[in-house]
């Protein structure tokens, strides 16, 4: 029995050991089949030849591989500097098609806050506030390319000029500090009067409540009147009466023209920051 239990364990001793399969990387097992296999390991990474640990080697390198970082820690690639060239000429050309270098003023005495993209009209009159908000986010409604008229190339047609037409809200405040007439407006692509002689609104009100003074959420347990079933004569009253208080069809021409402004600066602003972003200045 001994002599067998020795001749078997000699006989597993000359025997060759199986191979394990080797162990994949989460990011190996992520690439298709006909992905060359990982076969360096990390171990062999950090040591030589000899088989000598380098200490440090897999920490971040001190000195920047030429072309991939920089001291700010970030990746730099070919792609990156190609993208900030690009958005440094980008820029030259916005800068010069700039339509206002300053904010162009509202007629009508109304003071502008500006907070981001965000802005706020202020005007008081005999004891009134009126107040209109509105934000340049998303206020560019999208162009569609049009076929080029006959004899005409495609480069040659011009590109259509990108105006911001945002929704705004109206807040109508009096010496009540209950409630505030709030009315929430915007510009809709086709607006049409109501009689063959009458000038078009080229705005129109969505929607009326009735909002605490001083509160900045919108409550939506108080009632809001929607105009789309209105009645007309109900409807007018309601334009005259923000006709009556300065916002009419020129304040909100004037509008576009300062929301437009605005919306470009804040282009630029955020193509500035983007080439700093990616430059890692």
């Amino acid at each position: 029995m001994l002599l067998a239990r020795a001749l078997r364990a000699a006989a597993a001793a000359l025997r060759p050991l199986p191979q394990r399969p080797p162990r994949l990387l989460p990011s190996a097992l992520l690439r298709p089949a006909t992905a060359r296999p990982f076969t360096r390991s990390l171990w062999l990474l950090s040591a030589d030849p000899a088989g000598t640990q380098r200490p440090g080697l897999l920490r971040p390198p001190r000195a920047s591989p030429a072309g991939l970082s920089c001291g700010c820690g970030g990746l730099h690639t070919e792609g990156d500097k190609a993208f900030a060239q690009f958005l440094t000429d980008e820029i030259k050309e916005e800068k010069k098609i700039q339509k206002h270098k300053s904010l162009p003023k509202m007629s009508g005495g109304w003071e502008l806050e500006v907070h981001g993209t965000e802005a706020k009209l202020v005007r008081k009159i005999a004891g009134e506030r009126i107040t209109v908000t509105f934000n340049t986010n998303n206020s560019i409604p999208p162009t569609f390319d049009e076929e080029p008229q006959e004899g005409q190339k495609p480069d040659e047609q011009e590109e259509p000029e990108l105006t911001s037409t945002p929704n705004f809200v109206v807040e109508v405040s009096k010496d009540d500090p209950k409630q505030t007439l709030v009315l929430d407006c915007h510009y809709p692509e086709d607006e049409i009067g109501h009689g063959e002689e009458e000038e078009s609104d080229i705005f129109s009100i969505r929607e009326v409540s009735f909002q605490p003074t001083g509160e900045s959420d919108w409550k939506d347990t108080n009632y809001t009147l929607n105009t789309d079933s209105l009645d007309w004569a109900l409807y007018d009253h309601l334009m005259d009466f923000l006709a009556d208080r300065g916002i009419d069809n020129t304040f909100a021409d004037e509008l576009i023209e300062l929301s437009t402004a605005l919306e470009h600066q804040e282009y630029i602003r955020f193509l500035e920051d983007l080439k700093s972003f990616v430059k890692c200045q």
